[in-house]
């Protein structure tokens, strides 16, 4: 005699590159199961989902958090970096779900922020913070995420959900206005996610070398282009990560002035933590502050890399079912 499906609850992290699935058992269980899966591998979301289920075993799912990396305003999804897309209600349907979350990936992300240890968390700069202020949250990788969290007045806090990675981005040098006008050919615009992701990385330093006739010494893609800056092999390389650095120190410090966020801003994403302590000594800080009138304003507010063992959205993901009531 078989035994019935264990049920629980389905947790998800869904970005431009990779899908990261989870199992909790129940509210404030530990975040088990952890399993990464390439999306490029996978046709569509549900594929990816019956992948990570059929090596559950008997444990189905009665509720589910799905975090995407793309607005969500309506039943219809669709990825903003990737072609996945689907309808919540079908999908719900289709797995037999009581409850479906889907949430933004940087909402959920702010979500996880309160929960977050000491040791997942490296200070560039700044003071402490101060408790009860907002707090601002950016990250790069294959898209740039951007959110938020602001207190609520009863002790508690409401995660924002927008899309400011696509905000115009500032250049405040030659050569950094050279940048912006080859995405300006290329795209129309050129918003802060076409700059500061990893595509917007790699994009940037082959807009360096053709634009001083330097070879790309067969960089190929955005991590090759990072490593090659570190370890100082190719001078457009290097030119190309801190202008990445600088460029996010001037969206990082718009949007503290923005929020009022005297609690902190928090940098996630794939790219940041994987520099380690070369971001420390990047132009980041100094352009995170240099708002003119503002700069003590700034250089009180601590900024913190997550640098999180376990996915820290699918934290947020088990949060967001937590808030349903």
């Amino acid at each position: 005699m078989s035994s019935s499906p264990l049920s629980g609850r389905l947790l998800a992290d869904v970005g431009g590159t990779h899908a990261r699935f989870a199992w909790q058992a129940g509210a404030g269980a530990p975040i088990e199961r952890v399993r990464v899966l390439p999306v490029a591998e996978h046709p569509s979301l549900q594929h990816a989902l019956r992948a990570y289920l059929d090596g559950l075993g008997t444990l189905r799912p009665q509720v589910a958090a799905i975090a995407m990396a793309n607005p969500v305003t309506g039943d219809a999804v669709r990825m903003t970096n990737h072609d996945w897309s689907f309808s919540q209600a079908a999908l719900k349907a289709e797995f037999g779900l009581r409850t479906l979350r889907v949430i933004n990936d940087f909402t959920a992300l702010a979500l996880a922020l309160p929960h977050l240890p000491a040791e997942a968390l490296r200070q560039v700069g700044g003071g402490p913070p101060q408790s009860g202020a907002a707090i601002g949250l950016l990250g790069a990788g294959t898209g740039l995420g951007v959110s938020g969290l602001l207190p609520d007045g009863r002790g508690g806090w409401v995660p924002l959900q927008g899309e400011g990675g696509h905000v115009t981005l500032p250049a405040a040098t030659p050569r950094e206005r050279l940048v912006m006008e080859g995405f300006q050919r290329r795209h129309g615009h050129a918003s802060a996610e076409r700059v500061l992701s990893g595509p917007g990385l790699f994009d940037t330093f082959m807009l360096l070398c053709e634009a001083d006739g330097a070879s790309p010494a067969g960089l190929d893609r955005a991590a090759a282009v990072s490593e090659a800056a570190r370890a100082g092999r190719h001078p457009q390389a290097e030119e190309a990560l801190h202008l990445f650095s600088a460029l996010l120190g001037a969206v990082a410090g718009d949007l503290a002035l923005t929020l009022g966020a005297r609690g902190g801003v928090y940098i996630g994403g794939g790219i940041v933590p994987r520099l380690g302590t070369w971001f420390d000594t990047s132009p980041f800080r100094e352009r995170f502050e240099a708002k003119g009138r503002f700069h003590a304003y700034l250089a009180a507010i601590p900024v913190w890399v997550i640098a999180s063992e376990q996915p820290p959205a699918l934290v947020g993901a088990a949060c967001a079912l937590d808030t349903l009531g």
